[in-house]
């Protein structure tokens, strides 16, 4: 830990939890272990938890994975002393309404409970696909601009004509309330990004550790901040969304 603080720290780090199936077969469990094991090391960032893809999968594993969701949140919910003890505000950054009513409800209840805590952040990517946020913000850029609603800043640049401008698309983002992340770590040692933060990983430092995500540890989070630091140089010229 003294190594690390001699460094720069990042703001900002997301997660894509890979693994979990993979988990299951590795140790001999049922459907769904792997998943649970999985939440148990949820950490403070953003989470890539529930791709809008995953609604594919088999029937049984997407309501099994829906019914985790719920407990979770009601989890988090019931530790609602414990959140706001820290100051930690959770976000769903989701099309919510692809979600089954009670893990919304569940979700929409988390949402306002914290909505005042502002010393740290908890964003969960349920529903999300990067490709579908970036339509929902360009489809709100332009019915803003078509109804006169857009944001003054955008307005004043669209003298040549344009309808949709960059600052009004990244104001309609789901990831707008939070800065660009500074580390993206998938687990599972994979180093694709399935369609996550596409917009906002432009200069992020992309980490695949081998370990599975519910095998992840503390020394990969470590290291993760280590190559990040090994990078500040070249990461810090690029310019970031605030």
């Amino acid at each position: 830990m003294h190594v690390l603080c001699t460094g720069p720290i990042p703001a900002h780090i997301a997660f894509i939890m890979d693994g979990n199936r993979r988990y299951e077969k590795k140790h001999n469990m049922e459907a769904g272990g792997g998943h649970t094991a999985g939440f148990l090391a949820l950490m403070y960032v953003t989470v890539y938890a529930f791709s809008i893809d995953n609604f594919k999968r088999p029937a049984a594993e997407v309501n099994l994975l829906m019914n985790l969701m719920r407990d979770k949140i009601e989890d988090l919910l019931r530790e609602e002393s414990v959140i706001s003890q820290y100051g930690i505000r959770i976000y769903f950054i989701s099309n919510l309404k692809l979600l089954e009513e009670s893990v919304r409800l569940a979700a929409e209840r988390a949402m306002r409970a914290t909505a005042n805590n502002s010393n740290a952040t908890l964003l969960i990517c349920v529903a999300y696909t990067s490709t579908n946020e970036i339509i929902h913000a360009v489809e709100k850029s332009y019915k803003g601009q078509l109804d006169g609603t857009c944001c003054e800043e955008a307005s004043s640049e669209m003298g040549d004509g344009s309808m949709v401008r960059l600052a009004e698309v990244e104001r309609h983002l789901y990831m707008s309330v939070v800065p660009d992340p500074d580390i993206i770590i998938r687990s599972s040692g994979e180093s694709r990004l399935s369609n996550f933060l596409l917009w906002q990983t432009a200069n992020t430092l992309l980490c695949a550790p081998l370990a599975l995500w519910p095998e992840m540890g503390f020394k990969d989070l470590c290291w993760a901040i280590i190559n990040f630091q090994r990078s500040y140089s070249y990461l810090e010229k690029k310019p970031k969304q605030a």
